[in-house]
């Protein structure tokens, strides 16, 4: 196992350790410094197959080169589309239909390499946390099914070659990414705010120089055309129901510690 000892920018780090010292399996920890120790590890353990998932790093020839058969790794999308960063936060706050749990060869591009396990998988009303289990749970699968075949296989274990004129690839999304503007449409707000709910890091709004984090909301039923999106409409216990550009939504689950007031502006 290569990982790292904790992660202060992936909200669905985990640390490997435990299972590296329950199993015996040889483990060591990437540093900014020590890639060099990292391949002398790899060869020393000689592996057929490296298997990549989670990592947020490019991996270098030196080490792409060490297995056998290659380095499989994951993207939670339907390559050659959607290549890049966040394909889960992206693809829900672009309201897609679906998207994909796809495995592949790793090159020296960024999820370019040739596909050898791709499942499609339909969003409906998915958060970030249903859309990821669901992911999770078709990889998983895919993984016994394609580790079988390269073991029967081998070099001859069928793949999809991928066109790399084709396809897009998404950007790396900053803080302001994740802030809601109420003049915004109803659609895009709640979009936003599934697309970051947990295990990330949650959508804000700026109130009072601070940043509150909001969880969940809904779409609200509105006859009021008049008014500025991000007035507060009204408020009903700790709901509040905030004007958008083209309707209302309802914040539902928020970390307001202390509530605003009917007809201030969020």
């Amino acid at each position: 196992i290569v990982t790292k000892r904790e992660s202060k920018f992936n909200a669905d780090f985990h640390d490997l350790t435990p299972l590296a010292l329950a199993n015996k399996i040889p483990l060591i920890y990437r540093t900014k410094e020590n890639t060099e120790e990292i391949v002398d590890f790899i060869l020393n353990n000689n592996p057929d197959v490296i298997y990549c998932f989670g990592w947020s790093h490019i991996l270098p020839k030196s080490i792409l080169s060490i297995p056998k058969y290659g380095v499989i790794g994951f993207h939670p999308a339907e390559l050659p589309n959607n290549r890049g960063r966040h394909p889960i936060i992206w693809a829900l706050f672009l309201g897609l239909k679906q998207t994909a749990s796809t495995f592949f060869f790793m090159d020296e591009g960024a999820d370019t390499g040739d596909i050898i396990s791709q499942e499609k998988i339909n969003i409906s009303n998915d958060d970030a946390l249903s859309l990821y289990n669901t992911i999770t749970n078709v990889a998983l699968k895919q993984i016994l099914i394609f580790t079988k075949e390269l073991e029967i296989k081998g070099y001859n274990i069928s793949r999809n070659k991928q066109d790399k004129a084709l396809g897009n690839s998404w950007r790396k999304r900053n803080r302001n990414d994740g802030k809601i503007d109420f003049r915004m449409s109803s659609d895009a707000i709640i979009n936003l705010i599934k697309a970051l709910s947990f295990p990330y890091v949650g959508a804000h709004i700026e109130y009072l120089d601070e940043d509150v984090k909001i969880w969940k909301a809904s779409k609200e039923k509105n006859s009021i055309k008049n008014h500025e999106p991000g007035k507060i409409i009204d408020i009903i216990g700790s709901e509040i129901i905030v004007k958008t550009y083209d309707g209302a939504i309802r914040l539902l689950n928020h970390e307001f510690i202390k509530l605003p007031k009917k007809g201030e502006y969020l």
